[in-house]
């Protein structure tokens, strides 16, 4: 019988996110953000899965992109990077995509180009990350307009501090958009945390990401409290059962000791398959709907699960994170966020898509 280690990835429930992200913010377009492989749930699919509702795409680099065209998507797509050569440049433009400019080279390398391109500038509203400041936006934006190539421009930022609510440094980076309205220009601020807690950031275009697939953005939110529903259900089987007596210890390390006699299932999942080596004893995994603590280190293959008050059998399936159990809290276990679980996901693990 083959592995079983696999993520189940419920169609359905990322359109239903999506549309909560619509509905959130109803008066703008909302793009969804689909960059480093759909936060690792499959480009593709969950961009066919969109393709009817969205208003268009965001990615990280221009070769993510390229992905989506290839891929037969042809709705808006944003390039949050931009350009990091000339060529692109020119790939944007036969692709009709919408480049973010971020840095006066990526301009330069706009001149003379042909076509008609879409161009955000990223304004540095305080994250210095990327971005003009906002003292230099008005000249960058007189010389996006002398450009042939350039149809509309559009003003764009990110949010430092948008998962806490009452952190001060959201008003003071909205403060420093504000400065720009005297441009006129249409502009996107809200990431998934904003679209939930900030309706005076959502303007003319919200980007919802991580909460399309259904984990919270918000720091001391469930997503359940939210209303979004989980996407992503990673499990696996136990693929071995055995007692351990007191005293006697597991895994590498011996990193757990038994202090009575304890049944350990093994299940066939480790940091081979992106299951988090960081994982603290204690991390929640349910297995035949009951749920037990991970004992001793995660190992490339396998972890090693206390069972000694649960009733578990010989192949009984194992949950992860998804159905039954968040995977907030299991990342809270790991020390991390969930954007990190979704993201290192092998190619060892399988992938189901529901819902199509």
């Amino acid at each position: 019988m083959a592995r079983a280690t696999q993520a189940i990835i419920n169609l359905h429930a990322l359109r239903e996110n999506y549309q909560l992200a619509q509905s959130s913010a109803a008066n703008s377009r909302a793009y969804a953000v689909v960059k480093a492989n759909a936060y690792g749930h499959g480009v593709l699919q969950v961009a066919n899965a969109l393709s009817a509702l969205a208003d268009g795409f965001a990615v990280a680099c221009v070769e993510e992109a390229v992905e989506l065209r290839q891929g037969g998507i042809f709705l808006p797509i944003m390039v949050l990077e931009g350009a990091m050569d000339e060529q692109e440049c020119q790939i944007a433009l036969d692709l009709d995509l919408e480049l973010v400019v971020h840095q006066q080279q990526q301009i330069q390398w706009l001149k003379d180009k042909t076509g008609t391109l879409k161009v955000w500038i990223k304004v540095d509203s305080g994250m210095h990350r990327l971005g003009f400041s906002g003292q230099q936006v008005p000249a960058v934006a007189s010389d996006l307009r002398a450009m042939e190539c350039v149809s509309q421009i559009q003003l764009m930022s990110h949010f430092a501090c948008a998962d806490e609510p009452d952190n001060d440094f959201n008003d003071y980076q909205m403060q420093q958009m504000q400065i720009l309205a005297p441009m006129n220009l249409p502009w996107s601020m809200s990431n998934s945390a904003a679209i939930l807690s900030r309706p005076d950031a959502h303007r003319d275009l919200v980007r919802p990401g991580i909460m399309m697939f259904g984990a919270s953005p918000l720091l001391g939110r469930e997503a359940a409290d939210l209303q979004l529903a989980h996407v992503m259900t990673l499990q696996s089987n136990v693929i071995a059962l055995h007692q351990v007596m007191n005293g006697e210890s597991v895994g590498y390390g011996q990193a757990f000791v038994a202090k009575q006699d304890t049944i350990i299932a093994v299940v066939a999942i480790g940091y081979g398959d992106g299951y988090p080596r960081a994982a603290q004893p204690g991390t929640p995994v349910v297995i035949a709907g009951q749920r037990c603590p991970l004992v001793g280190r995660v190992s490339m293959d396998m972890i090693t699960v206390d069972v000694t008050h649960a009733q578990v059998k010989l192949g009984d399936a194992a949950t992860l994170w998804g159905m039954g159990l968040s995977v907030d809290e299991v990342a809270k276990s790991c020390n991390t966020l969930s954007y990190e679980l979704f993201c290192q996901l092998t190619q060892r693990v399988k992938f189901q898509y529901l819902g199509r």
